[in-house]
């Protein structure tokens, strides 16, 4: 905008280019990573990467800060995060600017970004009012015991690349408002909209200096930041893999360890389905931000005697999106972050292919621009069937009776979450009791969530820890017991 408003001017670049924010902005000791834009390759920032120092610089200043903060009045913390939320909503056109040209998601996805981020904010509010104790049962008459809930400390949220601002808003604001210190270390991809903008969203609620730390960087960085001795717990979203590293790095603390991770979910069509309904479905959860989700439909359960009209279902719905840069109108799937998630995609579907399976559209990328694409003749071998592709990828599997949908969608190390599609809600709630996932859903899509609901997986999605609504108690603090001996 060329009126110079208050939107022109924020978030000021001369402040943060090349620099961490870490007791205010300044300048780091590991250098400064470039940012570029996957839909087109050119750069769109250069951000501060924390070195090993910078990390145990910001885990003393936090841990120093977080002992007031600790004491402050609850509502008093509330109130920041209530500010936050209402500086996001000023600048709602930057945030979602950002998200979409670093991310690559389309403006839709900025905005339920946003939307989901202020729920998260709110959600965690109220936290504050919430009771954090209780009274227990003496073990002698007239002596007073009682429990209640203390923060952490230091809590490291190590954030993904796929919703970086509702993913940091989703631990953090729970964390602060609960009494905690934070060191946030966003992805490399989208370290503004999963750092930088958080950091002076917060900077302008009023957070107290030092209850904040972002530090952007690579493995090295998160290595530091998991290891750091004031960092009391480690909340981290991203791949199985990496989240079974950061378990082990935490556990010379040890320290409690929050991971959210990776899903081969299904989506369960059986025989009493609406077929169209069901395919709508199914193409949201596979064909969503292009499929770069842990609550993205990596199978689609059919019953085989609707199998071919699903099929074609999902095929007009997968022919009918169209791909390319997220700015253009009428664009539904961008492109993939990075020519590495783009060649996972390719050699999945590919070795698919070669071992049997058929592809019925898409199946061919276009440098990071990967089609929408349904499978067929998908044998339990493959890796289409086998993997988590973390792209748009829809394998359809069919099934014949009840309890083979359920041994199907069971036969993973996953556990994350699920979607069952029945005209009869009876039926379907009994197939999700069978199901081993942390989540389901009725008639709806698989990649669902909502700030009051616990957020988490089973297995290799995760360690059975839960993130959302008063889940967040439990998750962000400690107890304490407290016993006062008979008065004199």
């Amino acid at each position: 905008m060329a009126d110079g408003t208050r939107e022109d001017i924020w978030p000021d670049t001369t402040r943060w280019t090349g620099r961490i924010y870490s007791d205010g902005w300044r300048v780091s000791e590991g250098g400064t990573s470039r940012v570029t834009e996957p839909a087109t390759g050119e750069p769109l920032a250069e951000v501060g990467v924390a070195a090993p120092e910078d990390v145990a610089r910001a885990g003393a200043g936090a841990a120093r800060a977080q002992r007031a903060w600790a004491l402050a009045a609850p509502l008093e913390r509330a109130e920041v995060l209530l500010r936050a939320a209402r500086a996001l909503r000023e600048h709602t056109d930057v945030v979602r600017e950002w998200i979409v040209r670093e991310s690559g998601g389309v403006p839709a996805k900025g905005d339920y970004e946003i939307a989901a981020g202020l729920g998260q904010l709110a959600q965690a509010a109220g936290l504050a009012s919430l009771p954090q104790g209780e009274i227990l049962t003496p073990a002698v008459p007239g002596q007073a015991s009682h429990a209640y809930r203390v923060p952490l400390g230091v809590v490291a949220v190590i954030n993904p690349w796929n919703a970086p601002l509702l993913f940091a808003m989703r631990a953090l604001a729970p964390a602060l408002v609960l009494g905690n210190a934070v060191l946030l270390k966003p992805d490399p991809h989208t370290p503004v909209s999963g750092g930088v903008l958080v950091a002076h969203l917060f900077e302008e609620a009023g957070l107290p200096a030092g209850l904040l730390h972002v530090l952007p960087g690579g493995a090295e960085t998160g290595r530091a930041v998991v290891a750091d001795p004031h960092v009391a717990m480690v909340s981290f979203t991203g791949s199985t893999e990496a989240g079974r590293a950061v378990a082990r790095t935490a556990s010379a603390g040890p320290k409690r360890v929050a991971l959210e991770l990776g899903g081969k979910n299904s989506i369960v069509v059986l025989d009493d389905a609406d077929v169209e309904a069901a395919a709508t479905a199914g193409a949201l959860s596979s064909f969503g931000y292009q499929g770069q989700a842990c609550v993205a439909a990596g199978r689609h359960l059919v019953h085989a005697d609707l199998v071919e009209p699903y099929t074609e279902a999902l095929l007009g719905q997968a022919r009918a999106l169209r791909v390319g840069d997220p700015r253009d109108h009428g664009v539904a799937l961008g492109p993939v972050i990075s020519e590495h998630q783009a060649l996972r995609i390719e050699r999945i579907v590919d070795e698919s292919v070669a071992a049997g399976a058929r592809v019925l559209t898409g199946g061919r990328r276009d440098g990071l621009f990967y089609p929408p694409t349904v499978l067929d003749r998908v044998g339990r071998a493959m890796p289409a069937y086998r993997e988590e592709i973390f792209g748009p990828v829809a394998p359809v599997v069919p099934f014949r009776t009840d309890e083979e949908a359920v041994e199907i969608a069971n036969d993973t190390e996953y556990g994350l979450t699920a979607a069952v599609h029945s005209r009869s809600v009876p039926r379907a709630l009994g197939v999700a009791d069978q199901l081993r996932t942390g989540m389901v859903h009725i008639n709806d899509v698989s990649a669902k969530d909502a700030p009051n609901a616990p957020f988490g997986g089973m297995g290799a999605s995760g360690n059975g820890s839960r993130v959302g609504g008063t889940a967040n108690l439990e998750q962000f603090t400690q107890w304490r017991w407290v016993t006062v001996p008979e008065a004199v």
